[in-house]
């Protein structure tokens, strides 16, 4: 299993690499050619499925409460989950109900493959699985394993808020309403989910790199083509520096969607938080000039390693894995030992890491992780209404 789950790493850099345009051998051309083809059918695709939606070939359902869908065009990068606790959070504060539906990407499955197959051909009715309940909104009740990365730290920090993981949305929310009463859902990842009808689409786009090669996948890291952000209420330019150059990102979005209200926002870090003794904290002036080690397995760690430097540590060594990596207590032995050896005075990961990370027996340097938030820089004005109309649907 470790070697298949390495082998699978492994192929994911390669073919990112690629598509970044970093390989350049011969071979890379042809296999290059090879996925262009490939994304010309799965972008005919796509689109077929779409049009069968709106044609009502397939039903989107309505379920009897407000439902905000909040995604992506691209795979991974775009800093959604803190975008999500914040929308959890405003909803909650003007009296909302809200439970958070999630499908748990590499989250462990509940059912074996046998029993998934024996249920799909079985003569008998197949018995529909509840959700897996993260929160109830009091109580953390799965690990990270069981419910997913994001699942998981969005549950850790929220409260009256439930987190379910289910990939049949219209069964987690229907349970959401039975069980807790909810009447808003968010669907982290929403975007492409099509079978609960969102009242509200909320995109995200990530200002530093924003489609990529423009391409689908797997040429590229589009999820759909460019032009379907047309179907966003809103769109989040997140990782914002507030510049004027800004301008034409926003000029080519308003060529596909000129109804879209576009809001900016940064990831914000707060503080330092002990990955092993959660509400212990660090200010972040305390990485002056420190020497840091950092470890993470995140679509960009670039830009987590660039908030390290711009609050002034001096990073003395790194490790970066797949996005969604789970660490095994080995490979964090070997980094605690290599950090030791390269003079680091701390570790810090981020925080979709820090619940990935198995606990040691014994912390031979201090492990944290960096806390960020969501900072909307402009269009506020169209946030607060975003969140009345919500409400008041």
């Amino acid at each position: 299993m470790k070697k298949l789950k390495h082998l699978w790493e492994h192929r994911e850099r390669y073919f990112l690499e690629l598509i970044e345009g970093r390989r350049h051998r011969r071979r890379d051309q042809f296999v290059l050619g090879f996925l262009f083809v490939a994304s010309r059918f799965y972008r005919m695709a796509v689109q077929f499925r779409l049009w069968l939606y709106d044609k009502r070939f397939f039903r989107n359902h309505a379920i009897g409460c407000q439902v905000v869908s909040i995604g992506n065009l691209t795979c991974g990068g775009t800093g959604k989950t803190p975008v999500v606790e914040v929308f959890a959070k405003s909803l909650s504060k003007q009296g909302r109900k809200v439970a958070i539906l999630s499908r748990g990407y590499r989250s462990k499955e509940q059912r074996s493959f046998w029993q998934k197959l024996q249920g799909k051909f079985s003569s008998r009715k197949r018995e529909v699985m509840p959700p897996r309940v993260v929160s109830d909104g009091q109580d953390l009740l799965l690990q990270s394993d069981a419910a997913g990365d994001e699942p998981y730290m969005l549950a850790s920090n929220l409260t009256d808020v439930a987190v379910l993981v289910d990939k049949d949305r219209v069964n987690a929310g229907l349970y959401a309403i039975d069980e807790y009463a909810t009447d808003t859902l968010i669907l982290d990842d929403g975007f492409q989910y099509l079978g609960l009808k969102a009242h509200v689409n909320i995109v995200l786009v990530d200002s530093t790199s924003p489609f990529g090669n423009h391409h689908v996948l797997p040429r590229g890291l589009l999820r759909e083509p460019i032009k379907n952000i047309r179907r966003a209420d809103y769109v989040f330019l997140t990782k914002s520096d507030g510049g004027n150059h800004l301008r034409h990102l926003k000029t080519f979005i308003r060529r596909h969607n000129r109804r879209a209200e576009i809001i900016e926002c940064c990831h914000k870090p707060l503080y330092l938080e002990r990955v092993f003794m959660r509400g212990t904290q660090r200010p972040l002036g305390d990485l002056k000039n420190c020497h840091v080690a950092a470890i993470s397995a995140i679509a960009k760690p670039e830009s987590f390693e660039a908030f390290l430097e711009d609050f002034g540590a001096q990073i003395v060594h790194t490790a970066r894995y797949a996005d969604h990596h789970r660490y095994s207590e080995q490979q964090i032995l070997d980094f605690v030992k290599e950090a030791k050896a390269a003079g680091a005075e701390m570790i810090v990961t981020t925080e979709k890491d820090a619940v990935r990370i198995p606990r040691l027996l014994r912390e031979d340097i201090q492990f944290y992780f960096l806390r960020v938030e969501i900072d909307i820089l402009s269009g506020q004005e169209n946030f607060d209404q975003c969140i009345k109309r919500i409400c008041f649907i």
